[in-house]
This record gives structure tokens, sequence and C-alpha cells, in this order.
């Protein structure tokens, strides 16, 4: 998501007690509602409103804990005009919380108007950590964790899609994407086509909630699997492995990992540890990622 306005440079102090002015991005449970932090609670007591993406939702999280702190909506179809009127509201020296249905606000989900507004007006905009789906998954998936790309939902029609799984197909990190359950098999069916049925995926379906289940496999096994059901139901997080034999492969045209780190050396005058972290960052991949390059090819 961008927005043509970006907010300037700025700093903020926030006092880490009694909310004061300030946006409060507070992190909700995914499902399991255990899954909030006693600050995110503290916080929801505290502030003057709490802006929902759905009210009826928020209010199943607010009555579980006794929380009767006042509501208002805020979502993407009335964000244009709420956020201004959200920002006058804290200019004025209320204290908001915004929260989504679930998980982090502005992770697939409105938030960044708003917090680019309360930036812009030299608003403190103070973050409260907790759930996030996407992590969740990606830590429990089982694929390497240290180089990840996450790239919220995949797009909705077939072209697009096929396009954006091209453009991963030789990936040298793990792939994240949101997924809709009425699309996952077709989904699934354009990865075994263009990336391969070997290709090794996780489908993380419903984290922290009643019926979470992981499938782990090839992409060929676990669209076979899903097939064979009479329907696919819940939240969905897709996890892409990374290419096979890319940390090893080089790209046509491409040095190899120790020749290209000595040449580096030579140009620039630096030492293996800087020059390691040039060849990482122009091979798009994590300074540990080119490390363990530089280790196989001794």
């Amino acid at each position: 998501m961008t927005d043509s306005h970006q907010p300037s440079w700025t700093s903020q102090r926030q006092a880490p007690h009694s909310p004061g002015p300030a946006l409060y991005i507070v992190a909700t449970p995914i499902g399991n509602l255990e899954d909030i932090t006693l600050r995110a609670l503290r916080v929801l007591k505290e502030v003057d409103l709490i802006a929902c993406e759905d009210t009826r939702q928020t209010q199943k999280l607010l009555n579980h804990y006794g929380i009767t702190t006042r509501t208002t909506s805020y979502h993407e179809h009335n964000e244009m005009t709420r956020a201004p009127e959200l920002a006058k509201e804290m200019q004025e020296g209320a204290s908001i919380a915004l929260v989504t249905d679930a998980g982090m606000p502005g992770i697939s989900d409105p938030g960044f108007r708003l917090i680019s507004l309360a930036i812009r007006h030299h608003i403190a905009v103070v973050p409260i950590p907790g759930a996030s789906a996407f992590l969740a998954s990606l830590v429990a998936s089982g694929l390497p964790a240290d180089s990840f790309r996450f790239g919220g939902f995949l797009p909705s029609k077939q072209r697009e899609r096929r396009a954006a799984l091209e453009s991963v197909k030789t990936s040298p990190r793990t792939e994240v994407f949101y997924e809709a359950p009425h699309r996952i098999l077709e989904t699934l069916a354009d990865i075994v086509d263009i990336l391969g049925s070997d290709r090794h995926i996780v489908i993380a379906r419903e984290v922290t909630k009643l019926h979470e289940e992981f499938l782990r496999g090839r992409a060929g096994e676990v669209l076979e699997t899903l097939k064979s059901r009479d329907t696919v139901k819940g939240e969905i997080t897709l996890l892409i492995g990374k290419a096979e034999g890319s940390q090893s492969q080089t790209k046509s045209g491409q040095a190899p990992v120790r020749q290209r780190l000595e040449q580096i050396m030579v140009q620039e005058e630096i030492d293996e540890k800087a020059a390691l972290k040039k060849l990482a960052k122009e091979r798009g991949i994590s300074k540990s990622e080119a490390y363990r390059e530089l280790q196989r090819s001794k």
C-alpha cells in the first residue's frame, strides 16, 4: 500500500504509562482470545476511544475482558472521511487505540491512512505488539525464517496471480502470502504449474483457533490432499519454500560467491565482513545466507 504524501522525518517520545494524546496501534488475537498482552488490555481500558475495523467483532473481545471503552468504526470503506475526524480528536487531546478484527493493524488491513495522518500532524504513534498470522505461521512452518518476504494477499485474478508466482520462481527466500479459502485450490494448481509439483510449501489454516492445521509437503501432494476434501474453510497463510538449489546455483552471468566477494574487496578496498554485506545486498539475500553460501564454496 502506498501514499503519495509520505510523512516527513519525525522524532517522538512517548511515556510508557497512562495514554496521552496519541494513536495506539494495538494487536489483537488472531483466534485464541488469550493471545493478547497485558499492555494491550491496559491501553484498551485507558484510551478515550477504540477505532475498530468491525465494532461487533471487537466488542466480543472487549466483553470477554470487561472493557467498556467507547468504540467507533474505522474500515476501508469509511477511512477517507473517518481518518481526518480521528486525527482532529487526537489533536484536541484524545487518545485513540486502532484495532482490526484480528492481528496487527496495517498488515493487509486498514490503518495506513490514519497512521500516516497522525504522523503528519505530529501525533505520537505507539505500537502495541502482539499476534500476527503470517509470523505465527512462518515460525511453525518448518521453512527457513532467516530470510523471508511477506507479500500480503495474492491477486484474485489468475493472470496477475500467475505473474506474482512467476516472480518468486527462483526466490532464494521463503515467500509468505495470505489466500482466501475459495481460491486456494486454483492457487495451488498455479503453483504446481509454474513452480513445479515438487516445490516445498506449507498451508497454515486457522492458526491459534480450534481447528488449527498445518499441511507441509510438496505442492503436488498438498494440492491432492485439499482436493480430496469436500470444502476448504478458514483463514489461510500460504508459505512457499525457497527454490531448491537457489543457494548454490548462480544466475546467468553471475560470478560465484567467493569470486565476487574477492572482486568487491579489491575494487572497494574493504575487508571481507564489509564486502559480504555488500554482496548480500547486491544479490537480495540476508548477510547470514551469503555467509552460508561462502562457507559451502570453500
